[in-house]
Parts: C-alpha cells; structure tokens; sequence
C-alpha cells in the first residue's frame, strides 16, 4: 500500500515559483518563493529543460573526457544510480535563467536543472548588469516528469559561495561550501556538522575538479569538456562529465550529484566582469 503524501510546501513541481502547497490530494494555487507566499493556479505542464544536441555530441563528451568518462558500475538508470553523467547547459546569448539538461554516458536525458523564483526585477538586473553574481539563485533538479528530486539554493553572497542541498519536500540534506577565492578553488561538502568529503579544483581556471571522501580518496570527478570556438565565445553554455567511481551512501550521494551544477553556479558569475 501506498503511504499518502502529507499536505505541506514542497517544491513547485511545475517549476514557475521555489514551493508549492500540497493539501493532502492535490496541488494547491498557494505558492512561495524567497519567504514570500502568492497566488498562481496549477494549470499548465511541468517545464523540463533540454538542449539541441546530437546524441554523438554527448557520447563525444564522454570520450573527451578520457579516463574520467569510464562507467565504474552498473548504472540503474536514473539520476542518483548512473555512474556518469553528463550535464550540457542551455546555451543562449544573454542569460537570463539557468537551464541544463543531465544525460547519462548513452545520451538518454534522465532528468534537467532549472532556475525558479525569480521575479521581473532580478530577470531584468541579469540583463543589463553582472550584479546578479551577488544575488541569491535558486535551482530544481527535476527527473524527466519535472518532478523535482533536490533543490540547490546559492544565498546572496559576497567573496565566496556557499550552496544549500535540499529535498523536493524542503528538508535540507547538506552544504558545499566554497574555502578560499583566491588560486585552486576548493569546496567542503558538509551535512550535520559533519565534512563528509571536498571538491577541488585541478587547475587555477576551475575547469576539471576531483570529488573526495572524508578519507581524501577519489569518489568522483568533473571534467569541463571543450563545445568548440564559436560557442564558448558567443554564449555562456558549459558542458560537463561528472564520472562516478562507486555507488554511494546518503547524504554523500545527493552532494555529489548536486557538485557539478554547484560549483557551476558558484563559480561561473564571477567571470562575467564584476568580482
């Protein structure tokens, strides 16, 4: 028998605002993005991000990638069971919202990450300044119905980035939080007051990044792979291969997953100009 799912916020499953009320059977008009409760009907279907690219194209990551796009196990076919992932972003000229398309080593699109909870003013900041880079972001990642599996929420930030794992029902499962802002940039990733493992960047730029445990040893790594001239120049669009070295435990399964569209997120405004 089938548990019931309890009325309370959950993450917007049509993915317009950050939560959404459950009132036991259905979903109700009351929403709620950045502490801030409105009112929008649940009509319409669930947005789930993807991009234009050729299936070849997302194999090539993985071959581009090298050793580090290897399949360590047996994937089981959804977001927190494969052990690759390639993550592409929406590539457009101005970025206005966050958008990537998740695939595994095959080019089947398992899930997708989409921005919520931004109003008319911060939509309009993002397109006349970089001051955005300071704002908070708020993101879902969502399985292929966009029912969202983790929310990933960046608070407004100064120097160094710090990220918020969270469940679809609110129930928060870790932190990446960013060290140091200057040379190899390297992350912890924390849950219960407790480092489960870090994130470090290989090289100055913060490109490629090794996924360690609590005892220093590779769980994972992520790999930017190279789109081609014409692209990286004219739109903000970045492709990754997070390869997976093992199955893991929560909550270090959820950190991990969350890691590449994390340090993306928490790293990438900082070139647009400004910080």
């Amino acid at each position: 028998m089938t548990t019931p799912t309890p009325a309370g916020w959950f993450a917007d499953p049509l993915g317009r605002h950050e939560m959404r009320y459950y009132d036991g059977q259905q979903w109700t008009e009351h929403v709620s993005s950045h502490g801030k409760q409105a009112i929008d009907p649940p009509i319409g279907q669930s947005h789930v991000p993807t991009v234009q690219r050729a299936p070849e194209k997302v194999v090539g990551d993985v071959a581009r990638a090298g050793q580090a796009g290897t399949a360590a196990f047996q994937g089981g076919g959804s977001l927190f069971t494969e052990p690759v992932l390639v993550v592409n972003q929406k590539a457009k000229l101005i970025e206005i919202s966050n958008e990537y398309a998740i695939f595994d080593q095959n080019a089947r699109q398992l899930g997708a990450v989409r921005e919520v909870g931004q109003g008319t003013l911060k939509k309009a900041v993002r397109l006349l300044s970089s001051y955005d880079q300071y704002l908070t972001h708020k993101l879902q990642v969502v399985d292929m119905t966009g029912q969202p599996v983790l929310a990933l929420t960046r608070p407004a930030k100064l120097v160094k980035s710090r990220i918020i794992v969270q469940d679809a029902a609110g129930n928060e499962i870790g932190q990446i939080v960013q060290q140091n802002a200057f040379g190899k940039i390297r992350f912890s990733m924390e849950s219960g007051g407790q480092v489960h493992g870090s994130i470090n960047a290989e090289n100055w730029r913060a490109w490629n990044f090794s996924i360690r445990d609590h005892a220093d040893v590779e769980i994972a790594r992520i790999t930017k792979t190279w789109e081609g001239l014409a692209k990286t120049m004219f739109t903000t669009a970045d492709n990754y291969v997070v390869q997976i070295h093992r199955p893991l435990e929560e909550p270090l399964r959820s950190l991990v997953v969350a890691a590449a569209l994390s340090v993306d997120t928490a790293l990438k405004q900082d070139s647009r100009g400004l910080g």
